[in-house]
Formats: C-alpha cells, structure tokens, sequence
C-alpha cells in the first residue's frame, strides 16, 4: 500500500510541474488556488489538528504577509520571491508577539483571542493609511506571467505536506499529538508543552505569511478586506475537517475537493453557493468528524503517517 501511495504521488507531483506547459491560463490559475488553499489549510492542521488549538484568525498571518510583502515591494523595490520570504519572517515575528499569551488560553478563550487579533490587525491596517493605504490598500506591478507565481505556490504546497510528515514522525509530534489528547497529563510527564505550542505556532504562521507574499504578487494589489475574510480562516478548517485534520494528507485532500466543489457550485448556482457551502460543513462535522481519512482507516490498512 505504501509504494503505490508512493507511485501515486509521484505521477501527481509530475502531471503538475509540467501542467502549465500544456494547460489553459483559466486552468494554471485554478491549480495555483489549489496549490494556496493546500498550503493554508497544512498550515492551519500544524497548530490545530496537531495541537488541539483551534484557531479562528488564522487569516491574520495571511493577511500580516501579503501587507509586508506589497510594502517591501512598493517602497523598497525588493524581488517578489525576497519579499514573500519576508512575508513569512513577518507572520513568525507577529506569531511570536502573540503566541505567548494566547496560547495560554485554552478552548474557546484561544480560538476568541484569534479572531480578535485578525479583527485588531484589519483595523490596524485601515487606520495607518499613509504605510499601508488604509482601506483602499496597496496597488502594485501587474505581473507580466504567472507561471512562477504557479510553481511558487506549488513549492510551499508541496513543503507544507513535507513538514507535517516529519513533525508525525517525529518526537516533536509525538509530544505535540499527546498535548492534543492530555495535556496535563503530558505535562506530567514532563513535557514542556508551552515551548511545544510556541514552537508549532511559529510553524503553522510562518507558511501563511509566505503564500500570503505570493498572493499579493498574483493580485497586484492588497486591501484589509481581501486579505483579513474571516471566510478564509473558516475554509481552511472545513478542508481540514473535511480531509482528516492530524494527519499529512488529509488537508491536502479537504483542499483539493472542497475547491473543485466550491468552482463547480459558483459556476452553476451563484446565488445559493454560500449556502450550500455551509450545508457541507455541518454535514461535515456531523457525518465525517474524522473526516475522509478517518473514514478509509477503518477499511484499509492505510499508513500511519499519512
């Protein structure tokens, strides 16, 4: 079973390296979201489906990285790749200011106290209107191609994954899985869960913040509503929920079928696609609470760490 998920991934990861060579443009760019939503959503699993934190202002990293990324760009004239880079350095520094507190939190409290930070940061960048625009944003370059944009975002989806299986695999996950169960119990056992927190933490920002770079190269223009939706938070979850949150492949699958779904339902039921968007998520959570995954596990003997 292992080799031909193996050989399976392999043809995939081929197919999509040199899709843009034989591609249509509407295409390239359908990939290119799939290829952020994977890396959100790997993203979002690092400290949630890890941990057992739930995050509802995991946007704000996104949000943090495409505003940092379009100012380096627009006042300093940095490359695009260097500036989403920095994007990251960005959301790992802001994770870093506001992981110590509220990660103290637990339940409820901390998934608050995230959204209230995406909120305080969309507010943030509204008022400051001669850095960051305010509510009109930031206009830049129009890119001329967007292939790299593709194989850019490509390469984070294809290193979120990457992360994640060694994080499983290791003894860093394995303390992290057993803060998710227990986790005074883990402290018990002597387990410094606060550095482990604060670790995964900065993981799972440091990734949004890099595509958030990436998309403001895409867009050619940022502003707070586009990149602090409180949708875009929600979405990562159902994709997480949706493909088995926990494990490597199961955002990775959440994203891939909940962007078809969603392409497929705007195209041809515009005005009810966002109910029938959160008709999936409850009967997500109320049928698949393990989602996908978690389901096949029960039939075939599929490999731990995925």
């Amino acid at each position: 079973m292992r080799r031909v998920v193996a050989a399976a991934l392999l043809l995939i990861l081929a197919a999509l390296a040199v899709y843009p060579i034989v591609g249509s443009g509407y295409g390239v760019r359908s990939v290119q979201q799939i290829f952020m939503w994977i890396a959100l959503a790997g993203s979002w699993n690092l400290i949630s489906g890890l941990t057992g934190y739930v995050s509802f202002g995991h946007v704000a990293f996104f949000g943090a990285g495409a505003y940092a990324g379009a100012i380096l760009v627009a006042s300093a004239g940095w490359p695009w790749p260097l500036a989403a880079l920095a994007g990251g350095a960005a959301a790992v520094l802001l994770a870093i200011v506001i992981g110590y507190p509220c990660l103290r939190l637990k339940g409820p409290y901390f998934a608050i106290a995230m959204l209230g930070l995406n909120e305080v940061l969309r507010a943030l960048v509204s008022y400051f209107e001669g850095f960051t625009g305010g509510g009109s944003g930031i206009s830049l370059p129009p890119i001329v191609a967007t292939v790299p944009v593709y194989y850019a975002m490509g390469a984070i989806a294809l290193t979120v994954p990457l992360v994640t299986y060694f994080i499983i695999t290791s003894r860093f996950g394995l303390r992290l899985l057993s803060i998710r169960e227990d986790e005074l119990a883990a402290e018990a056992m002597g387990i410094n869960t606060a550095r482990h927190k604060l670790y995964a933490f900065l993981l799972s920002a440091a990734f949004p913040g890099i595509v958030g770079g990436f998309y403001a190269w895409y867009a050619s223009h940022v502003e707070p509503m586009s990149v602090f939706p409180l949708i875009t938070t929600i979405t990562m979850i159902i994709m997480c929920l949706l493909g088995g949150s926990g494990t490597v492949l199961g955002p990775v699958l959440g994203a891939v079928l909940l962007s078809i779904f969603q392409e497929m339902v705007w195209a041809r039921f515009l005005w009810v696609h966002q109910a029938l968007l959160g008709t999936l998520i409850v009967a997500v959570v109320l049928l698949m609470p393990r989602g996908i995954l978690g389901i096949l596990r029960q039939y075939y003997a599929l490999p731990r760490a995925i």
